[in-house]
């Protein structure tokens, strides 16, 4: 007799399953971050999870001589496909093919799900919900930015956080490009040199492992190995000297490089700007923050968190920026005929839910179905009368679908699904034109039941849920 190998459930690292409480809190996050970029007058946009590989680039790749290693890609008859890992590079795509049809500034959001072909764990997934705002066209790039930084924080408090649970640190790449000219790093280095200064406050990395990865290599705890940017000792010396600056007037005064003039410049516009708003006080610069993408280009933005998060082991992490982005004017332009500048922001959802379920500080209500149980088959379409008046007057509910069940089991399983209130006729209920209410969430050992006449039915349910 053939033994049936019987499958094991489960998923692949950093895929995750979301229900319950924790979806429901989700989709409240969702309602309150689209309703908020309305208000901003973004309009929507849908594109599809795939998009042929040489359209979608290979932005996020660490690894030069595999540059498509950290995204999903596969063979699609002549072309080759990726699932998109970011809402920007289909942006790029969408307003190069309809360019045309777009208003001269083009302000969109998008809210889906992107995938990433990387290392999971503490509130990093493979497949995870990005809500992007982007402005398209040619706009004073310092009222732009500070509209995207007034966003995020209008968007965050609209989400149940407190102003002084989060910091949006903004800086602009320009002040670190002019440094690199300045130096002398040859261009096949310089993408190392930025990744590297932005892992600066990522865990376990500081400024000695931003040495390192300016240097030869850097190695791990576990022992494994960055190849650096092999920049020479002075040079990876001059950059942690800069990154050691804070105040934007010692910068000014020891940085003259033309580039990096023009990137505190436009910065100090931007804070003007930002002043004649509700949250310039949420705003700090942070000159370390460059962005790992490799098309930014301008004004970078970091939002995170004024507070630890615990994974579900109990231990103290680090869940990194909950909203990022910044200025690209060249991501357009990669399409033949279209030269567009852009900015934009992202806020990572489910990092935002990971750390908004910590707080445990929104609340999320549940609207259970009310049970109408069946007593007697006889009366099945009694019993769908009552749901239909239920359903009319707006109150979730349900019928239990086996009348061969007793109503112990139907009340048993009314209590798993945490049902308010289960409605019981039998015999005597139909007789005399009545309905039994049973409160399912009331305290053990009181009366929870209640017989009322039939016209009374919603009044009553309504006491109860």
């Amino acid at each position: 007799m053939k033994v049936e190998n019987k499958l094991i459930p489960g998923l692949p690292s950093g895929f995750e399953d979301r229900w319950n409480k924790k979806l429901l809190l989700k989709k409240k996050l969702l309602k309150a971050i689209e309703s908020n970029f309305v208000k901003f007058g973004f309009d929507p946009l849908e594109t599809p999870s795939f998009e042929i590989s040489e359209n979608i680039g290979s932005f996020l790749a660490e690894d030069d001589s595999n540059p498509m290693s950290d995204v999903f890609s596969f063979e699609d008859g002549d072309k080759n496909i990726t699932l998109r890992y970011d809402l920007s590079s289909p942006l790029a795509r969408f307003v190069a093919q309809n360019n045309q049809e777009l208003p001269s500034v083009y302000k969109r959001y998008a809210i889906q799900n992107v995938f990433r072909n990387e290392k999971a764990g503490n509130a990093r997934y493979r497949e995870f919900t990005q809500a992007d705002c982007d402005i398209v066209g040619n706009v004073n790039p310092a009222q732009a930015n500070a509209e995207l930084c007034n966003l995020i924080a209008s968007t965050l408090i609209e989400c149940g956080f407190k102003k002084d649970q989060f910091v949006i640190n903004v800086s602009n790449r320009k002040i670190v490009q002019g440094l690199i000219e300045e130096l002398k790093i040859s261009n096949d280095k310089q993408i190392k040199v930025m990744r590297a200064i932005d892992k600066l406050d990522k865990p376990g990395f500081g400024l000695k492992g931003v040495e390192d990865l300016l240097k030869k290599e850097r190695k791990d705890k576990s022992g494994a190995i960055t190849k650096g940017a092999n920049l020479n000792d002075d040079q990876a010396s001059q950059i942690i000297n800069f990154l050691k600056i804070k105040d934007i007037k010692e910068l000014k005064q020891n940085f003259k490089n033309s580039l990096t003039q023009e990137g505190i410049k436009e910065i100090e516009e931007l804070y003007e700007i930002l002043g004649y708003g509700n949250f310039a006080d949420q705003v700090k610069t942070n000159f370390t923050i460059v962005r790992g993408l490799a098309y930014y280009d301008g004004f970078c933005v970091e939002t995170n968190l004024n507070f630890k998060a615990k994974n579900s082991k109990g231990k103290e992490v680090d869940i990194g920026s909950i909203c990022s982005g910044g200025q690209y004017n060249k991501l357009i332009s990669r399409f033949k005929g279209v030269d567009i500048p852009g900015t934009g922001v992202s806020i990572g959802v489910d990092r935002l839910l990971f750390a908004m379920l910590q707080l445990d500080q929104v609340k999320v209500e549940e609207q259970k179905p009310v049970i109408v149980c069946v007593m007697d088959e006889k009366y099945l379409k009694n019993y769908y009368e009552i749901l239909k008046t239920l359903r009319d007057n707006n109150i979730n509910s349900e019928i239990f679908l086996d009348s061969k069940k007793n109503l112990g089991k139907q009340l048993t399983y009314a209590n798993k699904r945490e049902c308010p209130v289960a409605v019981i006729c039998g015999d005597n209920e139909f007789k005399e034109n009545t309905i039994t209410l049973k409160n399912l969430l009331g305290v053990k050992g009181e009366n929870n039941q209640i017989t009322t006449p039939k016209e009374n039915l919603i009044n009553e349910i309504k006491k109860l849920i």
